[in-house]
């Protein structure tokens, strides 16, 4: 099938950039349905402070063939995520797959690294709120109306494989590694949840993310990302966000992709399971390569990782 998603129903909430909005443009190219949520619109701006909104994300799943529909939604707010799940089930009478990717807390970088008497304790407790409670919170409202169909599929956005995240991550604190690590736990519970109703749940990681705030930190594009290379080697090991989008769109027209339910996969894997690549024709391991090469304390060398 050229369109394997064609009739379904999607909710990306957190497609406002990076990851998201890449996955959101990925499913609607396949045909789906999308509402694209997040807390940045051409009116208003998140902590974040960035100027990707949700209304282009939209646009862009039109471009792509799909049907993109912007919904501003602060996650932590249960009344707005009820709404929103109201909503779809009113204009569309199902809902086929949730991509959690909420998240939000890059703006608390300076925060990382530190010991946890050492980390500011209010933006701490904000990463958790922002990370894990929007999760729970929109698949709380959300899976009653998934349920109504098998087939439902939930994917939680998180960072780092399982056993890469089975070590505690001191270079980026607890806050953030108990985030990610909970994520995982709740692709792991969903699954337990969603099992017989004939649904599955799988978190899904990218690797080294190329997102529009990580290619400004760099002061590059995704046109010239590679000139980033002279000031972090590593960085040659980077994807773009297209990579896991194409990934989890393809998860989303497996009709087995219970075979994963409760596991974390990561881009890479996906990439070779479905025999994808990414947008210049590699297909990255990122983690291995982390785990080999970088956290190994190796010079860069990208050689049968990419």
């Amino acid at each position: 099938m050229d369109r394997p998603l064609e009739g379904r129903v999607a909710l990306v909430a957190g497609a406002t950039r990076g990851a998201g909005r890449a996955i959101a443009v990925e499913l609607g190219r396949e045909g789906a349905t999308v509402y694209a949520t997040g807390r940045t619109t051409r009116t208003a701006r998140s902590e974040m402070g960035r100027p990707e909104t949700i209304e282009e994300t939209a646009e862009l799943v039109d471009g792509a063939g799909g049907t993109g529909i912007a919904v501003q939604v602060d996650h932590l707010v249960p009344d707005q995520v009820k709404a929103l799940v109201e909503r779809i089930g009113a204009e569309q009478g199902r809902l086929d797959v949730l991509v959690n990717d909420v998240w939000g807390g890059d703006v608390y970088l300076t925060e990382f690294g530190r010991r946890l008497w050492e980390h500011d304790l209010e933006q701490g407790l904000r990463m958790l709120r922002l990370g894990i409670d929007t999760h729970a919170t929109t698949s709380h409202f959300a899976l009653p109306l998934m349920i109504r169909r098998p087939g439902a599929l939930v994917v939680e956005m998180t960072d780092g494989t399982t056993e890469f995240n089975a070590g505690y991550r001191a270079d980026v604190g607890l806050f953030y590694d108990l985030v990610k690590t909970s994520v995982q736990r709740l692709a792991k519970a969903q699954a337990h949840e969603l099992r017989d109703h004939g649904g599955a749940a799988v978190a899904v990681t990218p690797g080294w993310l190329r997102s529009e705030a990580m290619l400004d930190h760099f002061g590059v594009s995704e046109e010239n990302w590679r000139d980033a290379v002279a000031k972090e080697p590593h960085f040659a090991i980077s994807e773009s966000p297209a990579l896991v989008g194409r990934g989890v769109a393809a998860l989303a027209a497996d009709p087995d992709a219970a075979r994963w339910t409760g596991t974390t996969v990561s881009s890479g894997h996906l990439a070779k399971v479905y025999g994808l690549t990414d947008t210049d024709g590699s297909r990255p391991d990122a983690w291995r390569y982390i785990s080999e090469v970088q956290y190994a304390g190796r010079e860069a060398d990208t050689t049968g990782y990419r």
